[in-house]
This record gives structure tokens, sequence and C-alpha cells, in this order.
């Protein structure tokens, strides 16, 4: 009525209201609980459960095979009727048009892990996950991606401008009609429609959270993507994540044999077919170095954990008389210029007391490299932890530690 003044109480549900995506609600939320109340008065034949399942994995590989590695990376090319097939499963997932889920996507990938990543798991499982396709956010906050390339296919516009038509006829119609030839639409409706593409919906979201969030990091650990058998398992193979955000347009997500990933096997199967072409591979010495990388910086962060002994640098100089001056109350001895303390291992010495005995107050070099036994890696790491001081002109050691400048001069 005019002229009526909202309390603040009404004014705040009103925002609410409006915050609230609906549309993507309505798919996401609405409809498969829809779905799921009617499963309980809709009995699952023995063809409709079969007819589910595999329209399942076709809707699943047109977003895997379609939306995500064809149109989002442009991993590889396909031939026209299998783009046809790909935009259609891809309708049938009810995820969206190409257009805007490639878009979202790329956006993704650019601005990964900040305010500007469309799902950013730094909000949380539950906002990466699918909250924020249930929320109005501001325009101004979201990442933007180059799509001139998906702008200019007059499949992905059509798919875009007759999205809505399409999601319904491919998402619940089309199943409906298929399980009508054994005389159950119904059971194709709510089991091959309603709750196949709510599967399908969840398995996806996953790798929008779980993918960021359970797994390894074998390729880069900056950022939050991870590998996971699990995710893959349910993604139809893009759990490995990790690989995926470091290699984006390779169009593997798992490049090991035994790695689930069938969206991998489907394209290269369609390549043998002649369907797909120019299928995208990133360098095996890369990826290769890649991982290497990576499992240096894990050894090097555990490495630093470790007692290595005292750096060099750090250690008193002492001259050879106060190093023999010493020995008359310590158990010291001299190898390679550094000066040990041997005191706390002489009774644990494998070759006695009376052998490590006879290095004390003697430079024992030769004799440890060598010259009474070759001792072991662990014997030279166990030595490192004794130095207690450097040999004045004890050979390199010394000269590397009163710089390049007494080098050069030959002391």
């Amino acid at each position: 009525m005019a002229g009526t003044t909202l309390t603040p109480e009404v004014t705040t549900a009103m925002r609410w209201y409006r915050t609230i995506n609906w549309i993507n609600t309505v798919g996401i939320v609405i409809v498969p609980f829809i779905g799921i109340v009617l499963s309980f008065y809709t009995p699952l034949k023995r063809w409709t459960f079969i007819w589910a399942v595999t329209y399942y994995f076709a809707t699943g590989l047109g977003i895997t095979a379609g939306y995500h590695r064809l149109w989002s990376h442009r991993a590889y090319s396909a031939r026209l009727p299998l783009q046809l097939f790909l935009a259609a499963m891809g309708g049938g997932a009810v995820q969206g048009s190409i257009r805007w889920w490639s878009a979202g996507h790329r956006a993704h990938h650019r601005f990964t892990d900040t305010e500007k990543d469309p799902y950013n798991v730094r909000r949380g499982l539950v906002w990466s996950h699918m909250g924020w396709m249930l929320v109005r956010e501001d325009r101004g906050r979201k990442g933007r991606a180059n799509i001139t390339d998906l702008d200019a296919s007059p499949l992905v516009r059509f798919q875009h401008t007759h999205y809505g038509p399409i999601a319904l006829f491919f998402g619940i119609v089309f199943p409906s009609l298929i399980a009508a030839t054994w005389g159950d639409w119904k059971g194709g409706a709510v089991y091959a429609g309603i709750l196949r593409f709510f599967f399908v919906q969840q398995a996806t979201f996953c790798v929008n959270s779980l993918a960021h969030y359970l797994g390894e990091q074998p390729f880069d650990d900056r950022r939050s993507p991870r590998d996971h058998v699990l995710t893959a398992l349910v993604t139809l193979g893009e759990g490995y994540h990790n690989f995926h955000h470091e290699f984006p347009c390779d169009y593997r997500n798992a490049i090991s044999w035994n790695q689930y990933d069938p969206t991998k096997w489907s394209i290269w199967l369609w390549a043998r077919l002649g369907l797909t072409y120019n299928l995208k591979t990133f360098r095996a010495n890369e990826i290769e170095k890649g991982h290497l990388q990576q499992q240096q910086k894990k050894l090097d962060t555990k490495r630093l954990g470790l007692d290595w002994g005292v750096p060099l640098s750090d250690l008193p100089v002492l001259s050879w008389d106060e190093f023999a001056e010493r020995c008359e109350s310590e158990a010291l001895t001299v190898i390679a210029g550094v000066v040990h303390d041997l005191g706390a291992f002489v009774d644990e010495h494998p070759g006695g007391r009376a052998l490590i005995r006879t290095a004390v107050g003697k430079d024992a070099t030769a004799m440890f490299n060598g010259g009474v036994y070759n001792h072991s890696n662990a014997a030279h790491n166990l030595l490192s932890t004794m130095r207690m001081g450097v040999l004045q002109g004890g050979g390199e050691v010394e000269v590397w530690k009163r710089g390049v400048g007494d080098e050069k001069k030959g002391l």
C-alpha cells in the first residue's frame, strides 16, 4: 500500500530473499529434493536402474570431457557429431550452459584460492561445493576470463541461448521417454532424470571442494588443488586435480596407467574412432621436473628438522697448540680440518674403546677415510654432530672460513 512504512525486520527479510539465486537453488536443491521424495513412491525397476547408471556416465562425460576438457581448456579438438553429443549430455547434467560453466571455470584457474575465485575453497568446503551457486554476489567481486573463442562457436552460442529447454529435455524428458519403452516413464523421470542429474551435480561439485581439500600435492603445494583416488572415482577421473592445475591443457588428469580416469580413456578411444584429434599432452620432461621439484621441496623441509651438526661457519678456530692442550682432558680428534669431540662416543664405538682412543689428539683424516676403516655414510652423518671447532691451517676448511681473500694469497 502507498505510504506504508516497512519495518527493519521486513526489510532485512526482503534483502535475504534477494540474495538467493533462485534459479540455481531450484535446479540443485528444490527439484532434487522433490525427486528424493518421489523415489519413496516410485519402485526402481531393473532396466530403469541400468538406464540411470548408463545415462549418469553419459551426462557425466558431457561435463568432464565436454564442458571441462574440451571447451574450458581446449585440451583436444572434437568433430561436430561428438560436440553435439557432449553439448546435449552436458545440458542433461543440469549445471548451466557451456558458456557460463567454462567462463567460471577459467576464472577459477586464473584466480585460484583468491577472492576472485568463483568457488574459492578458502571460504569453506560448503561454499566451494555448492554455496557459491546458491547466493548472488557482487559482480565486481568475481574474476573474469576471456571466452571470445566460446562466443565464436555457433554451437556454444545456441546451447547458451536455449539452455533452459535443452536442460529440461535432456535432464528429465529424454530419460523418461527412453524408460517409457519398457513402460516406466515415471521411474525414468525420477531415477534416470532427477536423481541421476542430482548425483552428477554432486559429483562435479566435489571437484571444486574435495579436490581442493583431500589428498596429496605431488606437483605444487603453493595452492590448494590435490590428487586423490577417491575424488577421481566420484568424478570420472577429475580427482587428480593437483596435476590438472599445473598442466590444465593436458587432455589427461591421470598420467599413470593404474590411475582411474575414464574421461581420458574415452577421449583416447574417440580419437581411435576419428571423433577427436589434436589431443594435447604436456612435455613429459616438464612434468617430471615439476614432480622432482616438489619432492625436493619436501625433502628440504624434512632436512631442516634434522641435526646436521653446527655449521662450519659458526665454529671457533683452534690452533694446533690449543687443540693439543685440550686433548689432555678431552677426547678430541681432527678430521678434514674440523675438530670433533669423541667423548660421548668412545664407549659406543663399534671398533672398541681402544681403537677410537688411537685417534685422540691426532689428525685422523686418513684413518677415518679408509686408513683403518672406510666409514659408512651413517658414520659421516654422526661425525658431523660432534663438531666443536675448526683447526687453524687445517686445509681447505680453514681457507674457506677465513674467506676468498686469504685463499687467493695461498693461505
